[in-house]
C-alpha cells in the first residue's frame, strides 16, 4: 500500500461528523482504476444509525459504479468494526491497512480480520 492512501484517510478524518463521541475516523479506498474514494464516520443522535468511515468510502465507490471486486485496498485511521469487516470481505478488498492503538501501521486481508465471514449466495 502506498502511504498516500493512509494520508488521504488521515486528512479525511478531520471532516468526520462525530459530535457525540468526538471520535473522528477517516478512510480512503482505491479502485482498480486507480481512483480513490474517501469516507468519514457520520454520527446521529439515534446512535445506531451512524455510519462508519469505511462504509461511507465504499458507498461512494458504489455510487460511482464500483462493485465487489472493483476495490483493491483501503486505509482506515482505526481498526474496522465487525460490521465493516463483513463489508470489506463482501467487496473483496485485497488489503486493509490501519494503525493499531500504539501507532504501528498494519495490513491484513479481510479474511484475516473476519474468519468465517458470510459469503454471497451463489
Amino acid at each position: 500500500m502506498s502511504d498516500d492512501l493512509l494520508a488521504r484517510a488521515q486528512a479525511a478524518a478531520g471532516r468526520a461528523y462525530a459530535p457525540y463521541s468526538n471520535y473522528l475516523v477517516g478512510a480512503a479506498v482505491r479502485a482498480r482504476s486507480g481512483r480513490i474514494y474517501e469516507g468519514v464516520n457520520v454520527e446521529n443522535a439515534a446512535y445506531p444509525l451512524g455510519i462508519c468511515a469505511e462504509r461511507t468510502a465504499i458507498a461512494c465507490a458504489v455510487v460511482d459504479g464500483c462493485g465487489p471486486g472493483d476495490l483493491v485496498e483501503i486505509a482506515i485511521t482505526a481498526s474496522p468494526c465487525g460490521g465493516c469487516r463483513q463489508w470489506l470481505h463482501e467487496f473483496r478488498l485485497g488489503r486493509v491497512t490501519f494503525p493499531r492503538a500504539g501507532g504501528e501501521v498494519v495490513s491484513f486481508t479481510p479474511g484475516d480480520l473476519l474468519p468465517e465471514a458470510w459469503d454471497l449466495p451463489a
